[in-house]
């Protein structure tokens, strides 16, 4: 659907025409919420599902169509002062949740806020960029299957800021654009795309439909709920790049699903700041399907 026809008047659903803007659209949209269990994952350019810290399926598609039903407010941090060990992870040396000031549990900030932080200033990183990298968490559901799981989506600097390029458009390049139209993040079924140009993972946004009446009040109370929350809520587990504490998630245990059980493996997100970024070997899909069917039989066990 192209985008005229996607905001033609006469097609507004009910629920739009109200004319009133939520809190996702405001975050989204760069004002100032976040981990979460089930997420989805962009590590290689490639969108893997991930469950109690272990990729369960990855995808040849290039693109994913999700419907956004929250949103963390702020912006977060994270520093690394030592490059990553697979074999032995640590956590952050400092990190922060709202990108004003480090978190009272770190012990060693590397300054009182993040304003005046030396690692939050150009050339401190690899080249140009700065050491301490943003991200933003995101609670999405499937278009496909809106009444599923809430997924968490941590999109790292490079797919939060920057200009638009036609319809190639950053998260808050896409949700300002909407908002300027007087729609919201969460009222339409949203496409995020790889940027094929980029060399580490890299997401554009774009709008595909409105919601139905229906599919909104669905996605509205998606976003109300715990793991909608918590997708969205910032942990140290999640920044650290250490393994969680397996959660048990509601849902029918699946049977194939633990016959071809992997190994626990510790995930690693690219947060890349504009407009550095950093080279990353292209991962190869693990597996291809819906994921409505991969998603529905993900395990919940601890």
């Amino acid at each position: 659907m192209s985008e005229v026809a996607l905001f033609n008047p006469s097609q507004v659903p009910a629920f739009a025409k109200k004319g009133e803007l939520s809190a996702i659209a405001k975050a989204l949209a760069g004002g100032g919420g976040g981990g979460g269990g089930k997420r989805i994952s962009i590590k290689g350019g490639v969108f893997r599902l991930i469950a109690d810290g272990k990729e369960v399926a990855a995808v040849e598609d290039r693109f994913l169509d999700v419907v956004i039903v929250n949103a963390a407010s702020k912006i977060s941090r994270t520093y690394y002062g030592s490059a990553y060990d697979s074999e032995n992870p640590s956590g952050p040396d400092c990190w922060s949740a709202d990108s004003e000031r480090p978190d009272f549990s770190v012990s060693n900030p590397q300054a009182d806020s993040c304003a005046i932080c030396p690692m939050n200033v150009k050339g401190s990183g690899s080249g140009e960029s700065r050491a301490c990298r943003f991200s933003q968490r995101v609670a999405v559901v499937l278009a496909n299957d809106i009444e599923g799981d809430v997924l968490q989506l941590t999109a790292p600097g490079g797919s939060i800021f920057g200009k638009e390029e036609g319809d190639n458009r950053p998260l808050q390049a896409y949700s300002r654009w909407l908002i300027a139209q007087g729609i919201g993040p969460d009222m339409v079924v949203t496409r995020m795309r790889f940027d094929t140009k980029a060399e580490a993972p890299k997401l554009f946004f774009k709008p595909l439909r409105w919601l139905t009446d229906e599919e909104h009040a669905i996605c509205a109370r998606q976003g109300q709920t715990p793991e909608a929350t918590k997708a969205i809520t910032m942990t140290v587990a999640q920044t650290d790049r250490v393994a969680e504490k397996p959660i048990s998630m509601p849902g029918k245990p699946p049977v194939a699903a633990k016959a071809k059980a992997q190994p626990k493996a510790q995930e690693v997100e690219v947060e890349v700041e504009e407009p550095e970024v950093r080279k990353e070997k292209e991962a190869t899909p693990t597996k291809k399907g819906k994921l409505s069917s991969v998603v529905a039989d993900w395990d919940t066990d601890d």
